[in-house]
């Protein structure tokens, strides 16, 4: 890519588009960046490389490898990203202001159908049947979800359980107790982190401790600018807009019901076999009514109908 290129790209891209050719200690200054830029931008080149622990002529140099001409050039790109994203914040309060009751529920579920819409259009096929095949050929899955992507991690890990022996659901208030739980993690096992903004600092220490033991680091977050990108070469991409407080996460649901279904297939019998004997403990120990539905012969309904559309879709 020419001079001219990069020179049209806003900071967020030039990072991405710089990111393969970056120092570990230049990758730590995205990472800043990208968590903290309301700080950043009121920091001199001396302060920022302090406060991330390289060098100031680190920084200096960064800025110049994305374009800039200087550091001077590349705080004046950061103090525009800044004003970007403020101008965001304040187009959703306005909205929410001239927003009826009336009006809440229609506008949400419709902005939910967007961001799966937008979703299926840009996620990575090819990411998706790599992450399938990662889960299968590891050892032991770790699953990382902090804060409001603690439940995503919670149930993808409750499917998992169901069909593999080894599964870890990280479940942490600190960065010591997270390293705790994957200090037996080795090169043959993967780990799963979910993130999306605002973006959690204990789950990309947790992918960067995974990415340092060799482990497949696989994604799920919302852009390819995101900073758990750093440390994966799988990544599971869904669309999460904040619309006011509340942070979409029905796209990234959805992403991993995909997935649960597309490992579903792939350890038909493993599935079946376990839900068999929880089917007996059910009973025995008067769990469900009689008349819950049969999981065993209906998930085994849903697996063949799964395979004879992908065929047909083959």
């Amino acid at each position: 890519m020419g001079n001219e290129d990069l020179r049209k790209m806003n900071l967020t891209q030039r990072m991405s588009e710089k990111l393969s050719s970056m120092s570990k200690g230049q990758k730590k200054i995205v990472n800043y960046i990208t968590m903290h830029y309301s700080k950043a931008v009121f920091m001199t080149a001396a302060k920022l490389g302090k406060e991330v622990g390289v060098s100031e002529s680190t920084v200096v140099r960064f800025a110049t490898l994305l374009g800039y001409k200087g550091y001077p050039e590349f705080q004046k790109a950061l103090e525009v990203m800044v004003q970007e994203k403020l101008n965001s914040i304040e187009k959703i309060e306005i909205s929410s202001k001239n927003l009826s009751r009336q009006e809440i529920l229609e506008t949400v579920l419709k902005a939910d159908a967007e961001k799966l819409k937008l979703t299926l259009d840009t996620i990575d096929r090819d990411a998706f049947e790599a992450a399938v095949e990662t889960i299968l050929d590891s050892k032991r899955i770790y699953i990382v979800g902090i804060r409001s992507c603690a439940p995503l991690a919670s149930f993808l890990g409750f499917y998992l359980n169901l069909m593999f022996d080894d599964v870890v659901v990280v479940s942490t208030n600190n960065s010591s107790e997270l390293f705790e739980q994957m200090i037996r993690m080795t090169d043959e096992d993967c780990i799963i982190g979910i993130s999306f903004p605002r973006y959690s600092m204990r789950t990309l220490k947790a992918m960067e401790f995974a990415n340092n033991r060799n482990a497949r680091v696989i994604t799920i977050t919302d852009c390819k600018h995101s900073p758990m990108n750093l440390y994966s070469s799988c990544n599971l991409l869904a669309r999460s807009d904040m619309s006011s407080v509340v942070d979409s996460l029905v796209a990234p649901l959805s992403v991993i019901n995909a997935l649960i279904v597309a490992l579903c297939v792939k350890k038909q019998d493993k599935v079946i076999s376990t839900l068999e004997m929880l089917e007996n403990v059910w009973d025995e120990y008067q769990i469900y009514s009689k008349d819950e539905i049969n999981m065993v012969n209906d998930l085994n309904n849903e697996i063949i109908s799964l395979e004879d559309e992908m065929t047909d879709f083959k």
